[in-house]
């Protein structure tokens, strides 16, 4: 190929493959760009690779592992609490930035682990708890133990904290039902499929973990995370909105993980943090409408909250906008898969128009 053609197969500047060529043999490209070239060295034909590895004297042998996994955790534990008891935390806190027609406010609080903590109460009456949490694990299948595990006492802290913010009695706060994660992936030892593999992993992390252990979530026997390393894991309610030569991305049933090889244009985290935020905060709302229902209750909300709010949220998350780009689509799109909320949106919203009638 010539320089041109190489660049746009790869999806990056002219300039960038010059700046290559120019540094010789001693030039070390950055870490996405070398997650870029490797993605194209595993995607050529058995001759070219073969070439490749005389050119290096290596004989087609598998370059040495290393590095270390290194990983940013987004916790989200959400809570539904009510339009009433948001609108008293809502008045001491500052209106968030996010996505304006899902109105909420924020403010940070104090977590025992977490390096970062950040509550966000929606109008529409669910909390949402923001946690990120730096790792350095060994393998992947200790990030997974460690999930399952600190579930045990993340979930009555966060109760805990809103009894303490809203000022009631235990009993009066219900608890956080369901725990999703973001994963994003800033280092890994691996390449190629591999790397693909591992985000995969991240995304269904239950693969790698024993919940029913006598003491408590605990690593699979044997060599589970290796093999399945080695030799591919996929699973149907797996969705990849990743980008060529842009991030690997995937969504699953239990989060999402992430990983950019080219900053310039990937997405950022804040932008999949926005959208997690939304479609938890939906999520809980339309549980608690489940709730109702399956409690014998007729559902009912606020009318601002009633089951026109919810076929405008169901619009909103549903068709592209005009400013959006591909990769937000794709983002959104795979997220509302996975979590199965546009199913939820649906069936509260017939709930809550037939209590009207």
């Amino acid at each position: 190929m010539s320089l041109r053609d190489f660049a746009a197969y790869l999806g990056v500047s002219d300039r960038t493959v010059s700046n290559w060529e120019g540094g010789g043999a001693g030039y070390q490209p950055r870490a996405e760009s070398q997650a870029v070239l490797d993605t194209a060295l595993d995607r050529a034909s058995n001759e070219a690779q073969a070439r490749f590895a005389a050119a290096l004297g290596t004989n087609g042998a598998a370059p040495p592992v290393t590095g270390q996994i290194e990983v940013d955790s987004h916790k989200f534990l959400p809570v539904f609490i009510g339009v009433e008891r948001a609108g008293r935390l809502r008045a001491h806190m500052r209106p968030s930035a996010h996505d304006g027609w899902l109105e909420s406010s924020s403010a940070h609080v104090d977590h025992p682990e977490a390096q970062e903590c950040v509550l966000h109460v929606f109008a529409c009456g669910v909390a949402v708890f923001h946690l990120v949490q730096p790792h350095q694990p060994a393998a992947l299948t200790d990030l997974a133990v460690w999930r399952y595990r600190s579930y045990a006492s993340d979930l009555p802290w966060a109760r805990d904290k809103l009894r303490d913010l809203l000022d009631e009695e235990p009993a009066g706060v219900p608890n956080p039902e369901y725990v999703l994660s973001l994963y994003w992936l800033t280092s890994g030892p691996w390449s190629g499929d591999a790397h693909d593999t591992a985000l995969r992993l991240l995304s269904t992390p239950s693969v790698l973990v024993d919940r029913g252990a006598p003491d408590g979530p605990a690593p699979l026997g044997g060599a589970v995370e290796e093999s399945l390393l080695a030799t591919g894991f996929d699973h149907p309610d797996i969705v990849s909105f990743g980008v060529r030569g842009v991030s690997t991305a995937y969504a699953g049933w239990s989060g999402v993980a992430y990983a950019s090889h080219s900053r310039e244009r990937s997405l950022t985290i804040d932008e999949l943090v926005t959208c997690e935020l939304t479609v938890q905060a939906l999520w809980c709302f339309t549980r608690q409408v489940q709730q109702m229902i399956e409690d014998g209750q007729d559902p009912f909300m606020p009318e601002q909250y009633g089951w026109r709010f919810l076929r405008a949220a169901s619009s909103r998350l549903t068709t592209a906008r005009a400013q959006e780009t591909a990769q937000h689509v794709l983002m959104r799109e795979a997220i509302m898969k996975t979590s199965g909320l546009a199913e939820r949106l649906r069936a509260a919203q017939d709930a809550l128009r037939e209590g009207v009638g």
